[in-house]
Formats: C-alpha cells, sequence, structure tokens
C-alpha cells in the first residue's frame, strides 16, 4: 500500500487532509462537522474509528471545527503544540487527558511508522506550523495559512513527493473585492495567505522536476477561481522552464469535494 495522500477539504469553509500508511492513518486538521467528515472518509472508503490521530496546524476555526468532535467519538488523540492548544480550547471542548498530546515545533517526532516535523509558518494564530510527513524515502510537505515563505521554510518542504501549497487569492480579485480594507490588508499581509502568485513563484523554487505534484490549497472562494489559480502557477512554472505535464503534476483541492488520492 505504501504512502497515501487525500485531501479531503481545503478551503476558508473548512480543512483537512488524510494521510495513510500500512501502519497508520491520521488526519491533518478537522475543520468541518463532525458529520461532514465522516461523510468525506467514507468518499475515499475510510472509516472514522480508524484514525490513528489528528495532528492540527493551528487554531482557527476553519480547521478545527471537527477536532473535538471526532476524538470525543472515536477517541483519537490530538497533537499540537502548546500555542495552539491554548488557542482552540474552547473552541475544542473538552478533550480526555490521555488524548492531548503536545509536540515542539521544529522538533521531529514519530507516529508508528510515519516521521513528522512541524515547522513555523506566518499566519495570525498563535504558533501556526506546517508539517513535513516522512515515510521511508519519501515526503509530504503541507504548507498552507502563511502569509510569506522564507528560506528556511523552502529547506524544510523540498525534496517532497508530493507539496500541499496555499493559493489562496488573485491579488486583483481580492484589492477590487468586496471584503472591507483592514481584511484585505490582513489577507495581503505576512501573516495572512499566499496569493496564486506568491504560489507559483514557491513551486518553481523548490520543485527539481522529477515528478513530483503540487496540489493548490485553501482557495478563497471570494476572491478566487479554481481555473484562475491553476493557470496563473503553471504560467509562472513554465515561465520557469517546468513543463507541468512532465516536469511535475499539478493539480488542485477543493472545498466542497475530496481530491485524487494519491500513492507513493
Amino acid at each position: 500500500m505504501g504512502f497515501k495522500f487525500c485531501s479531503l477539504s481545503s478551503g476558508s469553509s473548512g480543512n483537512c487532509q488524510y494521510i495513510e500508511t500500512d501502519n497508520i492513518r491520521i488526519l491533518i486538521d478537522a475543520g468541518m462537522s463532525g458529520k461532514k467528515i465522516e461523510e468525506l472518509l467514507s468518499d475515499i472508503d475510510v472509516l472514522p474509528n480508524t484514525i490513528d490521530a489528528i495532528l492540527v496546524t493551528h487554531e482557527h476555526i476553519d480547521h478545527t471545527k471537527g477536532v473535538g468532535v471526532l476524538s470525543r467519538r472515536y477517541d483519537i488523540p490530538i497533537l499540537a503544540n502548546e500555542g495552539t492548544w491554548s488557542g482552540m480550547g474552547k473552541t475544542i471542548g473538552n478533550i480526555k487527558e490521555y488524548n492531548i498530546k503536545t509536540f515542539n515545533t521544529g522538533k521531529e517526532f514519530e507516529l508508528k511508522d510515519l516521521g513528522i516535523l512541524p515547522f513555523n509558518i506566518s499566519h495570525d494564530a498563535y504558533e501556526p506550523v506546517g508539517y513535513a510527513i516522512y515515510y521511508k524515502n519519501k515526503k509530504i510537505s503541507i504548507i498552507t495559512d502563511t502569509g510569506w515563505v522564507n528560506e528556511d521554510m523552502k529547506e524544510y518542504i523540498k525534496g517532497s513527493s508530493l507539496y500541499l501549497i496555499e493559493s489562496n487569492h488573485d491579488l486583483e480579485m481580492l484589492k477590487v473585492g468586496k471584503y472591507p480594507w483592514p481584511l484585505k490588508k490582513r489577507i495581503m499581509g505576512e501573516k495572512g495567505h499566499l496569493s496564486n502568485d506568491d504560489a507559483g513563484k514557491i513551486i518553481s523554487e523548490i520543485v527539481s522536476g522529477n515528478g513530483e505534484i503540487a496540489l493548490l490549497g485553501h482557495l478563497s472562494q471570494e476572491n478566487n477561481f479554481p481555473l484562475l489559480a491553476y493557470k496563473t502557477v503553471k504560467n509562472i512554472l513554465e515561465d520557469s522552464g517546468i513543463d507541468v505535464h512532465t516536469d511535475i503534476t499539478l493539480d488542485l483541492t477543493h472545498r466542497d469535494k475530496v481530491s485524487k488520492v494519491y500513492n507513493f
């Protein structure tokens, strides 16, 4: 079976990613209702009572809404750093003591046969992280909800077989859209979200063209379109000499349905 990844949902209305090996099944975030996540898991033939752990990136509701429900319903451990635990306590409700697990950002740890490295990102949350997740000689990296990506972040995620990278907004759509100016400023800021142009530039700097998969995630419903995100990133990559058909696979996640299931 090897290493599997599926984006169950990605967007401002809810985020949840699924990773599986022969020995473990985990969720990264659970930002919809427990019922909705159960439905999404059933779409890929996974029973929720087989989930071994939920890892949280940060405390915002679109990443934590279903965390507490699923933990209580299926007795699932929750892993997060101290900052995120302090921020999400009221959202997720009471959790059994033995299911409260804390890790240190920047320090790798193991979950069965997975190696997991949580690393700092730049977002307006207590202690937000991205994840580089290792299985044998393969690696999956998840980096959404960040206003910028510095050289350290790029080094953490380089060499991945699959990247889930935020492509939140089209800058012009955001500027002329109906959001109030303070919210626009937040989204465009260093602790906000990556634009389509940002995503294209970052992907062009980290991929080697050896068949990696780059998934665009956390697309705004208000300030983006899937086709626009895809074409913007594709154009930037091709301007950098990267062919999205032969060198890498460029694909989209969805807010309302599961992505493809990727196997490594």
